[in-house]
């Protein structure tokens, strides 16, 4: 059997590629660029966004930092309570398998902003990821940049607070699991916690002194 044959005989699987949602580094970062999470001037942010905004393939922006790929990262709250969620050993993001997460995040594709709002569509991605019954409110809570690692490096957050009114939520998608914990079990597990998330959390608790 030839190397040809034993290839249409082996159907080996591709990963999928997307077109996503980018914008250059350099028209986020005009200068130095901040770590953790910022409390700009949302609208403007958002307007830099929508005007240098590009739709490019996935699997080349992965590994260019010149590019940064928009993610809304989304924390469910309820009462004194945050959802922690722990990712499959199965993610389709290799570096972010088994970690825990406060945030619930995805890429944006063209389909997903045409006549929406980014908070339009990070309701519709809350609903893909997880499963709840009540109302909710979202709020902005700032930029979330991370340059010290190789995901970070190529994305940037908007980190947004859905408020619901009652804690009747549960995980599915790529969560394999996921509870309402307050703020000081999220700090016990502060190193298993994904670095957006830790920076989420740092933020949190900043918010909470008196």
């Amino acid at each position: 059997m030839s190397p040809q044959q034993m290839t249409e005989k082996i159907k080996i699987p591709q990963k999928k590629d997307e077109l996503i949602l980018v914008v250059k580094r350099t028209d986020l970062f005009p200068g130095d660029a901040w770590h953790g999470i910022s409390e700009v001037d949302l609208e403007n942010v958002m307007q830099t966004i929508k005007t240098k905004k590009q739709f490019l393939w996935r699997s080349k922006m992965e590994n260019d930092p010149s590019y940064k790929q928009i993610i809304p990262y989304l924390v469910f709250n309820w009462q004194d309570c945050y959802f922690l969620m722990q990712r499959k050993s199965t993610a389709s993001e290799a570096r972010l398998k088994n970690k825990y997460s406060l945030g619930i995040g995805g890429h944006i594709r063209q389909e997903d902003i045409e006549g929406a709002s980014i908070f339009d569509w990070a309701r519709r991605e809350f609903y893909e990821e997880v499963s709840f019954s009540g109302n909710l409110e979202i709020e902005p809570i700032g930029i979330l940049n991370d340059d010290s690692n190789p995901v970070g490096q190529v994305h940037l957050g908007l980190v947004l607070l859905v408020r619901g009114d009652n804690g009747n939520i549960r995980v599915k998608s790529e969560l394999k699991s996921g509870k309402l914990v307050n703020l000081d079990e999220c700090t016990h597990l502060f190193d298993s916690l994904e670095n957006w998330s830790q920076e989420v959390l740092k933020h949190l608790l900043q918010r909470e002194k008196p």
